[in-house]
């Protein structure tokens, strides 16, 4: 396999990757057993679509996937493309008012970023936006979590987070970020488009040039014994108030 290529895994993820750009999946295996139900249509497509499809016992897709949940099904594909700053730029550009970004600072976890870009497409976000430095990469693990949003969702890799977050301000996106310090509740915040949601790294929350670069810091509500959530979780809430709001 080649150093930059992805292994897929998973229903969803290998659907996702199907109806997009199959003609990009480099190799497929599938466990040997009769194929069934939704893994017989995958194995239909990628065999109408000239991909060689390779049987394997469990043991061999256990070990492609590295131990991942990979239902019967595992592909060989070139990574999602990731964006720059130029396309940023043209897409704050083309969204203009009804812009909707999530910008994660630092999230490590590729699990959590593949949950936030699936959170992200079902709240309608036009792109994730992350640092380039010590921040998750679009590995397998990542796109399993993700469930197909990585190939609808674009993830924007930029230089600086707190230089492109000024950018943003100035081309007039509302910048909220969460903090449990947040003077004023979620859902006393005002999150209509053009906006751009800002979210912390998990146990550490937002750096402090990218606090200081919002216009808003505000607090999710938390009523229980737990003084934080996970972000993927708070991702969910925050951009579905956003939703609710745009609606």
């Amino acid at each position: 396999m080649a150093d930059r290529d992805r292994v897929i895994y998973g229903l969803h993820s290998v659907e996702a990757v199907i109806a997009s750009r199959v003609g990009t999946v480099k190799s497929a295996v599938v466990l040997d057993a009769k194929p069934r139900g939704s893994l017989a249509e995958i194995v239909a497509r990628l065999e109408a679509a000239g991909v060689r499809v390779e049987r394997a016992g469990r043991d061999v897709l256990d070990r492609l996937s590295q131990g991942g949940a990979h239902q019967g099904v595992v592909l060989q594909v070139p990574p999602p493309r990731e964006q720059d700053l130029n396309a940023l730029e043209q897409l704050v550009e083309t969204r203009g008012d009804a812009l909707r970004l999530l910008v994660l600072d630092q999230v490590e976890d590729p699990r959590n970023l593949g949950a936030c870009l699936r959170t992200a497409d079902a709240a309608g976000v036009d792109a994730v936006v992350v640092p380039k430095a010590r921040s998750a990469k679009l590995s397998g693990a990542a796109l399993k979590a993700a469930a197909g949003a990585a190939e609808t969702v674009p993830l924007v890799i930029v230089p600086n987070l707190a230089r492109m977050l000024r950018w943003l301000s100035d081309a007039g996106v509302r910048l909220v970020g969460t903090d449990e310090r947040g003077e004023r509740s979620l859902f006393e915040a005002e999150l209509t488009p053009p906006v751009a949601i800002v979210l912390g790294a998990e146990g550490k929350g937002l750096r402090r040039l990218t606090r200081e670069a919002c216009d808003e810091l505000v607090r999710i509500p938390m009523q229980g014994s737990v003084e934080s959530l996970n972000v993927s979780v708070a991702a969910g809430v925050v951009l579905y108030e956003m939703l609710r709001q745009s609606r």
